[in-house]
C-alpha cells in the first residue's frame, strides 16, 4: 500500500460548531487520535463500524447527549477534537503514523488499533513518547504478559476470556464431542487464541483430542488447502478466531466446499459479520463477540441509546462488537478523565493524573461493567457471552439462541498469573 493512500483524515473539530460559546467552547480542545482500518480486508467488519462509533460517540460527548453518568459535555467540560487515521499497512507504517499523531499533530490521547501486531509494536513507543494510549480492539494477551506499561491501557478483555468461554460452552452444550480442529491466523492474535482454547479444553475435557492445527498467514484470502485438510479430519468442531475479510472469505469457501455439513464452526469473534453476512453463516455456528457486545449486549440505558443513535445516524445500521468496543473504550476514557478532574476541583488533569484515575477503574458500559483488574490495573475484564446462530427467514434477521453468559472472573486469570500459567494450572480460583 502506498503511504499516500493512508492520508485519509477525518477531523471532527467541526462538530464543535453550534455548541454554546461560553467557557466550554473557549477551552483548548482535548485532541484524540483514533487509528482504525479505513482500507484493506478488515474495513467492512471492523474499520467502518469503529469509525462510525467513534464519530457518533464523540459528537454526543461534545453535545452532552450521552446518558448519565456520561452526560457532562466533552471530557470534564472540555471539548474533544478527534482525528481518525488509517491503521492499514505494516507494523512499521502503523508506528510511523502513531508518531505523527503524537509529534506532529500533538494529540493528548490515542484510542485505537485492531491488529494485535500493531498493538504490540506501538505499546513500547507509547511509553517512550509518554502519551496515554488506549487500545480498543486488539486482543492478544501477550500485550501485558511480557512487560508492564504506564501509559498503555486496554479496557476490552483479552482473547483468553473468549477461549475459555467458548471452551466452557462446548463442554456444556456438546458433551459427547471427541475431537476438534482449529484454523487461525499465524500471528500473535491467532496463535494466542488457539493456545488458550486448547489449554482450556485440556482442563475442562482432557479426553477430547486435537485433530488439525492450521495456521495460514494473515489475510491469505485463499484457504483451499486448509479446507481440504479439515474435510479429511472430519472434526465435529472447528475453532477459528479469524476476523474481517479472512473470516468472511473462509465461511464462503468452507460452505461452498461442504465443510459445514459434518463440522460445526466455532467462531470466537463471529458476531462481527452477522449483520453483513448473516445469510452466509451456517445455522448452528457457535458465535462469540469479544465480551458481551453487539447482538450479545446487555439491556440497559447505555445500550438503548447506542442502538437508537447508531441506527438514526447510519441509515438503520446495527452496531457490531467492534463498534461496541469503541463505545466502551471511549466511555472508560471519559470516566477516568472526569474522575481525575473531579479530584482536582474540576481543573484539567495532567496525563499522569488521568493514568492514576484509570488504573484499577471500574465503569459501566452498554455491555455491562468493565473492571481494570489485570496488568496492574491496565487491562480490563468483563462478562463474556456465547450463543448458537440461526438465520430467521421469516424476519430476515440473524439470531442467537442458547446464549450463555460467563462472569469476568470465570474466564480470566487472577491478577497474579499470566493467562498461560493460569490455564496450565487448571484455572484455579475461577468464579463461575
Amino acid at each position: 500500500m502506498q503511504v499516500t493512500k493512508r492520508m485519509l483524515w477525518l477531523w471532527t473539530g467541526v462538530m464543535l460548531a453550534g455548541l454554546p460559546t461560553g467557557a466550554y467552547a473557549q477551552q483548548a480542545p482535548i485532541k484524540i487520535g483514533v487509528p482504525v482500518f479505513l482500507s484493506g480486508p478488515a474495513v467492512g467488519a471492523f474499520g467502518e463500524p469503529s469509525k462510525n462509533a467513534a464519530t457518533l460517540v464523540i459528537k454526543a460527548m461534545n453535545a452532552g447527549e450521552l446518558p448519565a453518568p456520561y452526560n457532562q459535555k466533552g471530557l470534564a467540560g472540555v471539548p474533544i477534537d478527534m482525528k481518525i487515521v488509517d491503521e492499514a499497512g505494516s507494523t512499521a507504517t502503523a508506528v510511523t503514523e502513531f508518531k505523527n499523531l503524537v509529534q506532529r499533530d500533538k494529540v493528548d490521547v490515542v484510542v485505537g488499533y485492531v491488529s494485535s501486531a500493531s498493538c504490540t509494536a506501538i505499546a513500547p513507543v507509547a511509553e517512550e513518547l509518554e502519551v496515554l494510549t488506549v487500545f480498543y480492539a486488539c486482543g492478544a494477551s501477550r500485550l501485558f504478559d511480557e512487560r508492564d506499561y504506564k501509559y498503555v491501557f486496554r479496557s476490552s478483555s483479552s482473547q483468553t476470556s473468549d477461549a475459555v468461554a467458548t471452551a466452557r460452552y462446548i463442554v456444556k452444550r456438546f458433551p459427547d464431542v471427541k475431537s476438534f480442529s482449529g484454523i487461525n491466523q499465524n500471528y500473535s492474535w491467532g496463535q494466542d487464541n488457539w493456545r488458550d482454547f486448547v489449554l482450556a479444553m485440556k482442563v475442562l475435557a482432557p479426553k477430547v483430542a486435537v485433530d488439525r492445527e492450521l495456521m495460514p498467514k494473515l489475510f491469505a484470502g485463499e484457504y483451499g488447502a486448509e479446507i481440504s485438510a479439515l474435510l479429511a479430519a472430519n472434526s465435529p468442531i472447528i475453532h477459528s478466531s479469524f476476523f474481517g475479510g479472512d473470516l468472511e472469505t473462509f465461511i464462503l469457501q468452507a460452505t461452498t466446499r461442504g465443510l459445514t455439513k459434518n463440522s460445526r464452526l466455532l467462531l470466537t469473534v463471529g458476531e462481527q459479520i452477522l449483520a453483513r453476512q448473516g445469510k452466509n453463516v451456517p445455522d448452528g455456528t457457535i458465535i462469540g463477540g469479544r465480551g458481551r457486545h453487539g447482538m450479545l449486549a446487555s439491556e440497559n440505558v447505555l445500550n438503548k441509546w447506542f442502538l437508537d443513535a447508531y441506527a438514526k445516524e447510519f441509515g438503520g445500521a446495527v452496531p457490531n462488537f467492534p463498534a461496541y468496543h469503541m463505545y466502551s473504550t471511549l466511555l472508560g476514557l471519559k470516566a477516568a478523565w472526569e474522575k481525575a478532574a473531579a479530584a482536582k476541583g474540576g481543573a484539567r488533569p495532567t496525563t499522569d493524573e488521568v493514568i492514576k484515575a484509570y488504573t484499577g477503574l471500574s465503569f459501566e458500559t452498554a455491555s455491562g461493567p468493565v473492571k481494570m483488574a489485570l496488568a496492574k490495573g491496565h487491562q480490563g475484564i468483563e462478562e463474556v457471552a456465547v450463543g448458537t446462530y440461526r438465520y430467521n427467514k421469516e424476519t430476515n434477521k440473524p439470531e442467537l439462541f442458547n446464549v450463555e453468559t460467563y462472569p469476568a472472573e470465570c474466564v480470566n486469570p487472577p491478577a497474579n498469573m499470566t493467562p498461560e500459567e493460569w490455564l496450565k494450572k487448571g484455572m484455579p480460583g475461577a468464579k463461575c
